[in-house]
């Protein structure tokens, strides 16, 4: 059984996670025409001494390549010395099966340290393996338009420019996805005002991505081949980046090993091995070996299936090489602010 943190504020955040997970399954499930449902799993932390998370799943079914729904819900009330008295997230991750489809990522966060300070964490990033211009824009316009209404401007303006910061992958030298905005140790003075903020541009984000796939699942004709070679290529960019550049994938892997499949979650059913191999030469040389640990994960085949068996293998690939070479850390992506719990928590 999971316990929860006594705290009132995190009580709020993980009221307001609940809801939006809740919210993207329900509206997930109704993009496909057969029923098909998205698999609960469970996972404890200290055997849910320290709280948990639920995450609902799919592979290879319906309009989904991959989706992952996550909630998360940590806590050390019962520990004094850690920094963290508590860490509640939502992060999703969707890529869709038809190449057309955009993937999204979505991470919305509440961290409450033992001071009883508090903070924010909001990204919403748009990542297609085709790039369609009005999608880009429909999808930026209401994101930012969510970000203007509850904080303003300057903060929408803000969290674009860490997003594009954050999601640039130097050895490729390019970004990502399309749009990114990225809100990171985020609280003003009206708390309830920040708590807006979270739901609104969760909900907006859910309802402009998700009428977006439903379009282009009635519209779109079957995909080419070379639609489908693009989406590989587009695949493989993606788990790129997110096993050697995103902190909060790192920093969820070194804390803890009982979430790793729920955590590599985000990583897309199929990649091009070789494609991979090939960009070992582009990185750094520190960060080398991790690529090329990364590749001896993955069957020679192609396209090569990123399962259970590979996700686990790559896990355990990432937790090792920063373990043995932490200095490799600098190298990952970072916004304007980087938390200082970053490594002090998991999901």
């Amino acid at each position: 059984m999971r316990s929860v943190s006594n705290s009132t504020t995190a009580a709020t955040a993980i009221a307001l996670i609940q809801d939006l997970q809740h919210q993207l399954k329900a509206r997930l499930e109704g993009l496909a025409d057969d029923g098909t449902q998205l698999t609960r799993v469970e996972w404890l932390r200290d055997g849910g001494r320290h709280g948990g998370g639920v995450r609902f799943e799919l592979a290879d079914r319906g309009p989904f390549n991959r989706a992952s729904v996550n909630m998360s819900h940590v806590h050390y009330d019962d520990d004094d010395v850690r920094p963290l008295r508590s860490a509640t997230a939502l992060s999703s991750i969707i890529h869709p099966a038809h190449p057309r489809a955009p993937s999204l990522h979505l991470h919305i966060s509440w961290t409450e340290l033992r001071t009883g300070l508090g903070s924010w964490r909001i990204m919403a990033d748009l990542n297609p393996s085709i790039p369609d211009d009005e999608d880009t824009d429909r999808f930026a316009t209401a994101v930012v338009a969510a970000f203007v209404e509850h904080a303003g401007s300057a903060i929408a303006e803000g969290a674009l420019r860490q997003g594009d910061r954050y999601f640039f992958i130097p050895a490729l030298n390019r970004h990502r996805g399309v749009c990114h905005t990225y809100l990171e140790s985020y609280r003003s003075d009206d708390a309830d005002a920040d708590l807006a903020l979270a739901r609104h541009v969760g909900e907006v984000v859910i309802a402009v991505y998700v009428d977006m796939v439903r379009d282009v699942l009635r519209s779109a004709a079957a995909p080419t081949d070379d639609e489908r070679q693009a989406q590989l290529a587009y695949h493989t960019a993606y788990l790129f980046q997110v096993l050697t550049l995103d902190r909060g994938t790192t920093s969820g892997l070194l804390i803890h090993d009982e979430n790793d499949l729920g955590i590599l979650g985000s990583l897309p059913g199929r990649v091009d091995r070789a494609l991979l191999s090939s960009w070992a030469n582009l990185v750094p040389p520190l960060q080398q070996p991790l690529v090329e640990a990364l590749v001896g994960c993955l069957r020679d085949e192609h396209p090569c299936p990123v399962d259970s068996d590979a996700r686990a293998c790559l896990a355990r690939a990432v937790r090792a090489f920063y373990r043995a070479t932490p200095a490799a850390l600098e190298l990952q992506a970072r916004g304007d602010v980087v938390p200082p719990t970053t490594y002090n928590h998991g999901r």
